[in-house]
């Protein structure tokens, strides 16, 4: 018997929280439900290990969803997706820098919803179901795929799931140059119905975080092709 996926849902609309609760019910997933920032971080936090994944609101009473997302991945790396009606590119930005792994747009179709919860919990699955442990180290880079943690130079990096996923599998191809298609399929799935450019943006928050203030610059760009993770020379 499969082990139920448990999904928080966080939206002050209780029309949206029964239809999309409903719906999510339908596809055999466990959810329970907040409605307000406060309430969702107390239930999270109450069993933080049970969650695994969070669809939440951006316009939240007592504690917006931004909020929430930032207090949540101080903690956590469980996926969380942002559902909202600011369809700015700034707040998108601001979204997926604040924590978040993807970004719905309301009103959105169920099916798409559906299809991007599929992505992001088979994401999350391809590292916690591993049974062996696999630590990765390129020169004084280290990545802990049990641990979930990022190191270099004796500094821990707070990386969002996306940029964890995307790390690892650069690290496991160690020198090889992928091409944005093949971390398209390997980090946000074959499904994936974003932008194309989002590989870029991706790598770009990686190099801010563990190469811009590193004499050695891990993250090479492959013109023409892709990126690879290697030392220069």
């Amino acid at each position: 018997m499969m082990e139920k996926i448990h999904i928080l849902l966080v939206d002050d609309e209780k029309s949206v929280v029964s239809f999309v609760s409903t719906e999510l019910g339908f596809e055999n997933y466990q959810v329970e439900e907040a409605f307000d920032g406060e309430q969702a971080l107390d239930m999270f936090f109450k069993d933080e290990e049970k969650w695994d994944l969070v669809l939440l609101d951006w316009m939240l009473p007592k504690l917006n969803g931004l909020e929430v997302c930032r207090r949540i991945r101080k903690k956590s790396l469980v996926p969380i997706i942002i559902m909202t009606a600011r369809d700015y590119v700034g707040d998108k930005v601001a979204g997926l820098d604040g924590g978040a792994d993807d970004y719905i747009t309301k009103p959105f179709e169920i099916e798409e919803l559906l299809a991007r919860v599929r992505v992001a919990i088979r994401r999350r699955n391809s590292y916690t179901s591993a049974s062996e442990h696999h630590v990765y180290r390129i020169q004084d880079l280290t990545l802990d795929i049990e641990k979930r943690t990022v190191k270099r130079g004796g500094q821990t990096f707070n990386l969002t799931q996306r940029e964890f996923d995307l790390l690892a599998v650069l690290m496991k191809n160690e020198g090889k140059a992928m091409t944005r298609d093949e971390l398209l399929s390997q980090v946000w799935g074959f499904d994936y119905m974003g932008q194309t450019n989002i590989v870029d943006v991706y790598i770009r928050y990686l190099r801010h975080k563990i190469d811009q203030d590193q004499q050695v610059k891990l993250i090479q760009t492959i013109r023409g092709i892709g990126y690879t993770l290697r030392v220069e020379g």
